[in-house]
């Protein structure tokens, strides 16, 4: 049920990937990279309102919150599909991104409510494996959608996943935050409460590490059909390419899920991340001396995408371990990281699309130094360590 949650999201991004170029056409729009912020707009609307999320959560419980969440995503899916201008559809997308957040933060939050540590790291990955069958098929729903009906369809499934989800959560979802563990609604107390996400160094620091490295993830997002189309020429099968690298990222969540309780979740996530440095380094030597072979850059790019899927949940499970009685908030700030501040440096990066994918691997680097070094000042200068609570 919390991977369904979170497939939302990304039902959300990835089925109209394909139908971006179209989108364009349609609303006449002139410059083909603001075909991308039909999906950013979706993300920053998603971002902020977790911020009032999670302390709403917190105060009330979960179920309730998420209900009417999702009758939002339902109703703005379908309004989508009457959009009469690409500004109209670009501020019903904004405000579908707020309903999602309410989703988004609830799920995170139910598992923080039974879980902790690196079963909660366990049990994240878990999810995030099932999230990922969405990115992997979401694409080819989207090409399927637009052969037999119009692309505005792409956004009216949306409108469907949603309801179905609403009744399911609505017949299955117990209570997971007890009363007696609710917090007070009020200014003091908010502003109290994200003091202590923002003083906390571990949480602060991979709230801030996830925020920068995530950017590279959202670049591709924003990019990915005229990487395919236009820097290589294979956007008819735009569904199959995007799905590989999807594969790769559902394979290393669930190999995660497997030997984190053995290994730790710093000892991965430090790993992994500077295999994903060093995996952007080679495709940005390789691209030059290949002449931008697409098979080349796919199969080292399938490899440093599949990064995202063993720091990911390490980085959420790190960040959000040290407050646990205040979970709903601490995964509302966790969640404004990852996806307003992460839109945003992925929409600088995507917009510097020039027809080559250069200047996307040279994000790709940039900002996995950048998170490293942030990880290396949460952590004091030293990698790999165990940490509080041998996580």
């Amino acid at each position: 049920m919390m991977a369904t949650l979170l497939a939302l999201n990304a039902l959300a991004i990835d089925t109209m990937l394909p139908a971006l170029a179209e989108i364009g056409k349609f609303y006449q729009v002139e410059n083909p990279n603001d075909q991308q912020l039909v999906i950013f707009s979706y993300i920053l609307g998603f971002g902020i309102p977790q911020l009032f999320f999670g302390p709403i959560s917190d105060r009330f419980g979960r179920k309730g919150l998420l209900q009417f969440s999702l009758i939002g995503y339902s109703i703005t899916a379908f309004w989508c599909m009457a959009a009469n201008s690409f500004e109209m559809l670009l501020a019903i997308r904004f405000l579908q991104g707020v309903f999602s957040a309410g989703a988004r933060v609830i799920a995170g939050a139910v598992i923080r409510d039974v879980t902790s540590g690196r079963v909660m790291a366990k049990v994240m990955s878990l999810v995030l494996t099932v999230f990922m069958i969405v990115p992997i098929l979401a694409p080819g729903v989207g090409t399927i959608i637009m052969k037999f009906a119009h692309w505005k369809w792409t956004f009216g499934i949306l409108g469907f996943a949603g309801m179905a989800t609403f009744v399911w959560t609505f017949l299955r979802l117990p209570k997971t935050l007890p009363v007696e563990k609710r917090r007070p609604l009020d200014p003091k107390s908010i502003l109290s409460a994200y003091w202590t996400v923002m003083t906390t160094r571990v949480t602060l620091g991979y709230m801030a590490a996830s925020g920068i490295i995530f950017g590279a993830l959202f670049a591709f997002i924003g990019a990915s059909e005229q990487i395919f189309a236009d820097a290589f020429g294979k956007g008819d099968k735009f569904w199959l390419w995007f799905g590989i690298i999807a594969v790769m990222l559902a394979i290393a969540n669930f190999m995660n899920s497997k030997i984190v309780e053995r290994v730790g979740m710093r000892r991965i996530s430090h790993a992994v991340m500077l295999a994903f440095i060093g995996f952007s380094i080679l495709n940005l030597i390789a691209m030059p001396l290949t002449g931008e072979n697409f098979y080349v850059f796919l199969f080292i790019f399938a490899l440093t995408f599949a990064c995202f899927g063993m720091m990911g949940a390490n980085f959420a499970a790190l960040a959000l371990e040290p407050l646990g009685e205040m979970s709903g908030t601490a995964n509302a700030a966790y969640g404004f990281a990852t996806s307003t501040v992460s839109s945003l440096i992925g929409l600088a990066v995507a917009r510097q699309f020039d027809g080559t994918i250069m200047p996307i691997l040279g994000g790709f680097l940039v900002l996995g130094v950048a998170s490293l070094f942030v990880v290396l000042l949460t952590e004091k200068g030293k990698l790999f360590e165990l940490g509080e609570g041998k996580s």
